[in-house]
């Protein structure tokens, strides 16, 4: 897997006017840096940009999403960190969150190739070099690490290395990462069990149908702290070799909004605020024992 390189800013108009397709290019000569910052972030601006609704912004997500990625099934709210980053965006773009407007499309159908509902979607997408052969992705905005629950009666509850995986019956969400990490991290003797959705594979650990469920660390920690109290964190997967796994925003393959969704992504990396959010949000996610 390889993430998107980040482009390093101080600010939105210089950020998109590094974003790719986003700045104009001058026939002659190069303009000065404030003219073609201030350019940059006109042809980033909403009475520019071809949403699929005019004057609108349309965000696409999951049904169900989950905490702590949203609140409540209801991503519109504001509420969690991804809806958060959603909104974030959004204002970086130029509109209000009056003028952004959610859409539910699957996960699968999300990153399928052919045209999308969406401008952006946002449900904890790994940026992956086979998805970017159907779709594009922005910057990106999450650093992700795997981990493995189990129930507290599990064999594998007190687990402290791969190796200890090895005959467990694991499961995941298909299509996700979650089980990619199974098939090519753990590897285990038996076949990883494959859901729909996080509720379905939830719902095999409680009836002991799986020893344990891979998910990303802040579900990972939701789950085994809200939804499923005599669950536990057997610990995180070691990152596959290359560069770390990394969340990205989905867009339409080659869509002309690619560069400049990038640019506000970078825009909040570089003033802070996807930190400030993953502390807002994301803060309880912190010390989960490493699987070796």
């Amino acid at each position: 897997m390889r993430p998107v390189n980040l482009l390093v800013a101080a600010g939105l108009t210089t950020v998109l006017a590094a974003a790719a397709g986003c700045a104009p290019a001058d026939d002659d000569t190069a303009a000065p840096a404030a003219s073609a910052g201030a350019s940059a972030a006109a042809s980033c601006a909403p009475a520019q940009l071809k949403t699929v609704a005019a004057g609108k912004l349309t965000v696409g997500t999951d049904d169900p999403v989950y905490p702590p990625w949203f609140a409540d099934n209801k991503p519109e709210s504001g509420q969690g960190f991804e809806s958060a980053v959603a909104y974030a965006v959004a204002e970086k773009l130029g509109y209000t969150k009056e003028q952004v407007a959610w859409t539910r499309v699957t996960f699968n159908n999300a990153i399928a190739p052919g045209p999308k509902t969406f401008d952006f979607d946002i449900n904890e997408f790994s940026i992956t070099d086979e998805r970017k052969k159907a779709v594009d992705f922005s910057s990106p905005y999450y650093d992700v690490t795997q981990t493995v629950i189990a129930l507290k009666s599990s064999k594998i509850a007190g687990a402290k290395s791969i190796a200890d995986l090895k005959n467990a019956k694991l499961g995941a969400q298909v299509g996700t990462t979650s089980y990619r990490s199974i098939t090519e991290v753990v590897k285990p003797a038996a076949q990883p069990s494959v859901y729909n959705n996080n509720d379905d594979a939830k719902k095999a650990l409680q009836n002991g149908q799986i020893d344990g469920l891979v998910v990303d660390l802040p579900t990972a920690f939701y789950i085994t702290g809200a939804e499923i109290t005599d669950a536990v964190i057997v610990g995180q997967l070691p990152q596959t070799s290359g560069p770390p796994e990394q969340f990205g925003l989905v867009l339409d393959q080659g869509s002309a909004l690619t560069g400049c969704v990038s640019g506000a992504v970078d825009a909040l990396r570089a003033d802070g605020t996807l930190r400030k959010l993953q502390q807002q949000w994301l803060s309880a996610t912190q010390g989960a024992p490493t699987l070796a």
